[in-house]
């Protein structure tokens, strides 16, 4: 009598990730706008109420891959960071960087779906992505940590001024170093600073708008992130 719960259960998650398989294959397919409960439904030949068992409206299907894909994301930079001595503060930088790009054009889908906007009118729960989010953005703030304690860490840009609140409006200071690995300033400054600098050139390749004279993304970004390095770290 134990074993029928687990069957069914393994079952009810199998049908679950063939859900969110038909999803992902849709949004490659169509983007995430056309995305369909009941067309998910006709493609696995389930009706569209059983879908409703384990997604009530698209916005919750929408959720769940956002998650697995900042889940994955984040194993990605966890990998990328482990290869290098942690002595090496500007070698785990460009390691964390570049696998960062290598994830986005192997999965531009999963890229775009998190960082961007899938449509007109939703809106990401913080409950259920916030966490696996602060994760995935702890390992390059946890990099940058090492390097602050270890005095390499670039404070700010050269010639820009260091502008971060003491305390993150949002969150508790001892919140943010439980999220993210630290609550120093310098460091989340960092952190922020050099996301936003990878994430243009990787956003612009994606969409394929680099001008006509750029014939080589991969390494117009190299040349990005050698510039990040040595502006974050000493003798990077």
């Amino acid at each position: 009598m134990t074993r029928a719960p687990a069957r069914k259960s393994s079952s009810s998650q199998t049908l679950r990730e063939a859900i969110k398989d038909a999803a992902w294959k849709q949004i490659s397919e169509a983007g995430a706008a056309a995305l369909s409960l009941r067309a998910i439904g006709r493609k696995l030949k389930i009706t569209a109420p059983a879908i409703y068992n384990y997604f009530h409206r698209r916005d919750d299907l929408v959720t769940a891959l956002i998650v697995d894909a900042y889940a994955e994301f984040g194993d990605s930079q966890r990998a990328a960071v482990a290869t290098v001595d942690p002595a090496d503060h500007a070698g785990r930088i460009r390691a964390l960087g570049h696998a960062y790009r290598r994830w986005a054009v192997a999965n531009p889908e999963r890229y775009q779906l998190i960082f961007g906007a899938p449509y007109p009118g939703y809106r990401v729960p913080g409950d259920a992505v916030g966490p696996v989010a602060s994760r995935a953005l702890a390992v390059l703030v946890g990099v940058l940590e090492q390097a602050r304690l270890a005095g390499v860490l670039r404070a700010e840009p050269p010639g820009a001024p260091l502008d971060v609140p003491a305390q993150p409006r949002s969150l508790p200071q001892d919140r943010v170093g439980e999220l993210y690995g630290s609550a120093d300033p310098e460091v989340l400054h960092a952190a922020v600073s050099i996301w936003t600098r990878v994430h243009g050139p990787v956003a612009i390749e994606l969409s394929r708008q680099y001008p006509p004279f750029v014939t080589d993304p991969e390494r117009v970004y190299g040349l990005e992130m050698e510039a990040i390095v040595r502006s974050a770290i000493k003798g990077g």
